[in-house]
């Protein structure tokens, strides 16, 4: 998959910028605050319905504007050629649009264009809670699983019914219980299939983190990972049922008391370690930021193998922490993908000295105050 253009309209410091991208490596250059990060993200507006730098949509719109718009044309091989187009004004919120018809449900662009993004932000990934991992595994599983997507949001609901349940009910302990029932059994369909499906493929992800940090950090480092829930992990979601029964069984009193669900897929953790070392404790600053490169790459390469499309990467500001040795690897890799890549950088690298930028295939980009040109 690879976008082929893109217009952005009242988008941050980008006020009506139109590019055409190349097919394989596209390097966006500029100073802090040019609008370099605002393309990228409008990509991943395009692919995943938000950004991955503002928690909040309104904060995206230029300051003195009141609604922002992007498009992008993109070609595949499931799809041939399509429009996705996203709006957002402060009266009448977001809208998705695929040659332009309005999508029914934000959750239904996932997965139509697979994309990879790794930030500055992704520190958090290995440094702070579960949290950042939950999320991580459920946006990495969302887009090649719209199985999974469906039950994640179904669990969610069940779930703040049951929470709202627990709070707000005066009665009988026993009246409680019966009440409690229905959500009980949606609770833990969607959730031994959220567990089930996580096992699965986290277990098929180890082999191609190790693979990916191996050729990354030139270290003779074991990585592993350990999916880490409430009862004994399994492929079968009929295994993880007959365990998450049992356990709303044993805490029931216990979210009586704090009136909330205490069990399930949303308590889920997922530890990292290097050499048999959890990364989050005992990692170095310098071990933190290749894990999750790492990570991101692996993601890559997990796609590109199981999906049809290849998916589109996006690295935002990467290349400033890697020294010369580090960024060759990289870079080797990256023109060895067929993929699209996005790559942006605030400070210097040489990077024609690894990418043959001949207009077509890959291109060089200059940012300045939200205008962008394209570098001969």
């Amino acid at each position: 998959m690879r976008i082929t253009s893109q217009e952005l309209l009242h988008f941050r410091n980008h006020i009506n910028t139109k590019v055409t991208w190349a097919p394989h490596l596209n390097v966006i250059t500029g100073p802090n605050g040019a609008g370099k990060t605002s393309l990228v993200d409008a990509i991943h507006f395009l692919c995943m319905s938000r950004s991955f730098v503002s928690t909040t949509d309104q904060y995206v719109i230029n300051s003195e504007e009141k609604y922002f718009m992007i498009k992008g044309h993109f070609e595949g091989n499931i799809r041939s050629e399509f429009d996705v187009g996203c709006s957002y004004s402060r009266g009448d919120g977001k809208k998705i649009f695929v040659n332009d018809s309005p999508l029914e449900r934000l959750s239904d662009l996932i997965g139509m264009v697979p994309v990879v993004v790794l930030s500055p932000d992704d520190k958090k990934l290995t440094l702070e809670g579960p949290i950042e991992r939950r999320s991580f595994m459920d946006s990495f599983i969302s887009q090649i699983s719209t199985a999974y997507l469906r039950d994640l949001i179904d669990y969610r609901k069940v779930r703040r019914q049951r929470n709202t349940l627990l709070k707000d009910f005066q009665g009988p302990v026993s009246t409680l219980k019966s009440y409690l029932e229905p959500w009980n059994i949606q609770l833990v369909e969607t959730g031994s299939r959220i567990i089930a499906e996580r096992y699965k493929v986290l277990e098929n992800f180890k082999e191609y983190l190790e693979r990916d940090y191996a050729m990354i950090s030139g270290m003779d480092l074991t990585t592993g990972l350990e999916y880490q829930t409430f009862c004994e992990p399994s492929v079968n979601p009929d295994d993880v049922k007959v365990q998450y029964e049992k356990a709303l069984e044993e805490t029931f009193d216990k979210e009586i008391e704090r009136e909330q669900t205490l069990t399930g897929p949303h308590k889920d953790e997922v530890v990292f370690y290097l050499d048999d070392f959890e990364l989050r404790r005992f990692g170095s600053q310098g071990q933190h930021r290749l894990f999750a490169l790492s990570l991101k790459m692996a993601q890559l390469h997990y796609y590109s193998d199981e999906l049809d499309d290849l998916p589109i990467l996006l690295l935002d500001d990467v290349f400033g922490d890697l020294d010369p040795k580090k960024i060759e690897i990289l870079l080797t890799a990256l023109q060895n993908h067929e993929g699209q890549t996005f790559i942006t950088s605030a400070n210097p690298v040489p990077f024609e000295e690894y990418v043959d930028f001949d207009g077509v295939k890959n291109k060089l980009f200059s940012v300045h105050n939200g205008i962008i040109k394209e570098e001969a």
